[in-house]
């Protein structure tokens, strides 16, 4: 009986998951459609004004709609929130299967990625943000090039326990080269891990772009973020709190829902985990 109300529970959380994602898209792609107004339209005369009827949430320091903006905000975190956790993890299975597949390369890459991953993401995005500046693109890459050490890692894992299995050896024997063995018989049985992290990541990006939005090094200005709604409203906190409050519990429900999703589908392709 435990172990089915245990399978019950992991369930919920996986279509609890799906559904956040799928309204998190949802909104991301019909956002022009289901918004009255425009995201960079100023308004001075109606400058911080409580959520009415004619602005469901209200209005910002510069009388911006913050339905509007806060819409606009979830597509381009969904966008860089998707960008980053292919990137990151198509360069991660490449270099997680070379570095376990091949012994001779294995050490020098693993060094590599230890010294990477010596650093915070977070720390390592800020870094690389303020080098390539702001801007969607740049923050794709900065935080893909973040993450993807701990999916090569995962991938690197994998790989050496099914490389020496005797199944793999004997395909070898027959004469198959390296490359059909790792796109044939490696990658397809280590697919399940790679989409559990997969889901991490995208949750990490969409909450660290926030946080570069929010320290001014994200997304540029007026353009719409969720991070940087909450930085423009700090000042006006006391004066209309739902500048902050509504974008905030936004990124909350999206990186909720992606951590919900994670954990439900790893807990789907491992049962074992439910038995403990």
């Amino acid at each position: 009986m435990k172990k089915k109300g245990n399978k019950r529970q992991y369930n919920i959380f996986l279509i609890v998951g799906i559904v956040i994602v799928l309204t998190a898209i949802f909104i991301a792609v019909f956002c022009p459609i289901i918004t009255k107004y425009d995201p960079l339209l100023v308004n001075v005369e109606e400058r911080i004004t409580a959520p009415t009827g004619q602005h469901k949430l209200g209005t910002d320091e510069m009388g911006r709609d913050v339905l509007s903006r806060m819409f606009f905000g979830v597509r381009a975190s969904m966008i860089i929130g998707v960008s980053v956790a292919i990137i990151s993890t198509m360069a991660g299975i490449i270099v997680g299967v070379i570095a376990g597949y091949y012994n001779k390369v294995d050490n020098v890459l693993m060094r590599i990625l230890d010294g990477v991953m010596a650093f915070p993401s977070i720390i390592i995005a800020i870094a690389l943000a303020g080098i390539l500046g702001t801007g969607k693109i740049n923050i794709i890459i900065a935080l893909s090039v973040a993450y993807f050490p701990t999916m090569a890692r995962i991938v690197r894992s994998s790989v050496l326990s099914l490389r020496d299995i005797e199944y793999v050896q004997s395909i070898k024997v027959l004469g198959a080269s390296d490359v059909y063995i790792i796109i044939h018989h490696i990658i397809p049985n280590i697919i399940s891990p790679i989409i559990v992290q997969m889901t991490f990541i995208f949750a990490l990006a969409v909450f660290d772009e926030a946080a570069l939005s929010y320290l001014g090094v994200g997304i540029r200005a007026p353009e719409p973020s969720l991070g940087g709604m909450v930085s423009d409203a700090r000042k006006y906190m006391s004066v209309a709190p739902w500048t902050i409050l509504y974008p905030g519990l936004m990124i909350a429900y999206i990186v909720l829902g992606l951590n919900l999703l994670g954990d439900g589908l790893r807990d789907y392709f491992d049962p074992k985990l439910n038995e403990k």
